[in-house]
């Protein structure tokens, strides 16, 4: 009976260390030196920051700036992300971007292609935009 314990031990065991942890909505992501809170309603998605950087700080960012809103189908992520900028406070640059969930839901890549501006003013350029988002913690 003692060894039926163990071998059973040993097998749950191994059986949760194969199991990887998810992330669910509502729960806070580390992005580019931010700490961000996901959340969720139905297929709705939202990243807002929930500690920014003090850099973005200077950009009018603070704790409910909304950075990402968008839709989940499967593991793809679909929507809009915003650039902020120190120059234009009032009107941060909204583009299209989409990526997918980690099969294990702890890291989200968001890729977009954005228009380069100067002090609000567009130049012409594009550029490849890659944002990701590694679960940290529930909040």
């Amino acid at each position: 009976m003692r060894i039926l314990a163990i071998i059973l031990g040993a097998a749950a065991l191994a059986a949760t260390n194969l199991i990887a942890v998810q992330a669910y909505a509502d729960s806070c992501w580390w992005h580019n030196g931010s700490l961000m809170r996901l959340e969720a309603n139905g297929n709705q998605r939202w990243f807002t920051y929930e500690r920014p950087k003090p850099e973005l700080r200077r950009s009018g960012v603070q704790e409910g700036t909304l950075l990402f809103d968008g839709v989940r189908r499967g593991t793809r992520y679909i929507g809009t992300a915003r650039v902020f900028s120190r120059y234009c406070l009032a009107h941060p640059l909204e583009y299209a971007v989409e990526g997918s969930a980690s099969r294990n839901d702890t890291r989200v890549v968001l890729r977009g292609m954005r228009e380069v501006q100067e002090r609000c003013a567009p130049t012409g350029r594009v550029r490849t935009d890659t944002l990701v988002f590694d679960y940290a913690f529930d909040c």
